[in-house]
């Protein structure tokens, strides 16, 4: 087994109510040496009192840690955490990997989960790197993908019905960068009827704001690097299912082999960007609201994309799922590609940088960064235009935010 001390979880952590409680404190383990905060536990690998508890522990019959490519108590805390925020109020367990990355723990899902002649069905504007592993990737094992419009309930049950080649239905909610939402409910519901396996990446929302789980997902995947790390300190990613016994066994499995494992000393930062994750995204979340009120009136913005606003196409649905709209927006400059670069090129506080889920304010271009590799009309025909603008709302000074937006659309 892949933990050491299952029996000490931190008292303080039974029959709390509240989110940022369990932030703070879910997961925790009392340290054999009384620290106060669990350490950084850098060991590659971990000693045996005799043989026998050896061959005990490779055989399951005792738990332990054997190797950190296997578990490390530093990494176990944090996927105690997540595992215990992903499932709060739900009356459900559910079991976390942590991953060197999200698009690590992407791969394990699929290859952990899928073979040669199945497909996945999902969405456009995903995250650009998840877009290239099922379209680029994957094929060369024999997996492909179906990608519709699967805000149209009625095209997408039409499609899942017609093709029982189609095992997964993937979803990403809100996407990158779009912010395009879809219906996770009614997905799920159409998916569980035609025996599909269901997964949703919950990195924009966080399980603060959304809790995939309760509406029948059989996985979630985050990038931790984004809103749980919250600091841009550390990279890392996360796969969580409800089937424990799978988790345990065959996905681990899978895990493990690919390689694609966490340190200690990530999941060490991991763990202290949990603890303020509730605070951060009430302040996020203030200030999107904000300033998406602010572009949609200005002159030089096309159109803003952000599903509080009630004009966002999406704003039903984000309503319906999520506890706020979130910190992730985009918008459209009238002046296109040139407007975007004036615009990048004259900000003064806010940063220019691919990425999300800081504390500060960050913009990027997708069309010539998280997406250059999509060709354009694809762009295009899915919303990315030239002048899309990304922004990661911080928790800065709201009018100084405002400030720093309107100097550079001037």
């Amino acid at each position: 087994m892949d933990k050491s001390f299952p029996d000490n979880l931190h008292n303080s952590t039974k029959g709390l109510t509240g989110w940022s409680s369990l932030a703070i404190h879910g997961g925790h383990h009392e340290d054999p040496m009384y620290a106060h905060q669990t350490p950084i536990y850098a060991s590659s690998t971990y000693v045996f009192d005799t043989a026998e508890q050896g061959m005990r522990r490779f055989s399951g019959e005792e738990e332990g840690f054997i190797y950190s490519r296997w578990g490390n108590p530093t990494i176990f805390e944090a996927e105690e955490k997540i595992a215990a925020l992903e499932t709060f109020g739900l009356n459900m367990e559910a079991k976390a990997i942590l991953h060197a990355s999200g698009m690590a723990a992407i791969a394990t899902l699929m290859m952990g989960t899928l073979k040669a002649g199945d497909k996945i069905i999902t969405h456009f504007s995903l995250y650009g790197g998840t877009d290239e592993l099922v379209t680029k990737i994957l094929p060369a094992f024999g997996i492909t993908a179906v990608i519709a419009d699967l805000r149209d309930l009625n095209k997408a049950e039409s499609l899942i019905r017609s093709d029982k080649a189609i095992k997964m239905l993937y979803l990403e909610t809100p996407a990158n960068p779009t912010i395009q939402c879809v219906d996770i409910d009614e997905l799920s519901r159409i998916a569980k009827q035609n025996n599909l396996v269901v997964a949703c990446d919950n990195t924009f929302a966080t399980p603060y704001l959304q809790q995939p789980f309760r509406f029948g997902v059989d996985y979630i995947v985050h990038s931790t690097t984004k809103f749980l790390n919250g600091h841009g300190t550390a990279i890392g990613g996360v796969l969580l299912g409800r089937d424990i016994e799978r988790m345990k066994t065959s996905m681990t499995k899978t895990h493990r082999l690919l390689g694609g494992n966490s340190n200690p000393f990530d999941a060490f930062l991991l763990i202290q960007g949990i603890k303020t994750l509730e605070i951060r995204m009430e302040r996020h979340c203030h200030n999107a609201m904000e300033v998406a009120g602010y572009l949609e009136q200005h002159d030089a913005v096309a159109k803003v994309n952000y599903t509080g606003l009630a004009s966002h196409p999406d704003h039903y649905v984000a309503m319906k799922q999520m506890r706020h709209p979130g910190a992730m927006l985009s918008f459209e400059l009238k002046k296109g590609l040139q407007g975007g670069i004036d615009l990048m090129n004259k900000l003064q506080m806010c940063v220019r940088t691919v990425s999300l889920g800081t504390c500060d304010s960050l913009l990027s271009h997708p069309a010539s960064m998280t997406h250059h590799s999509v060709p354009k009309e694809e762009r295009e025909k899915y919303g990315i235009t030239d002048g899309l603008i990304r922004m990661n709302v911080g928790i800065e000074n709201i009018q100084d935010i405002i400030n720093d937006l309107a100097q550079a659309l001037n």
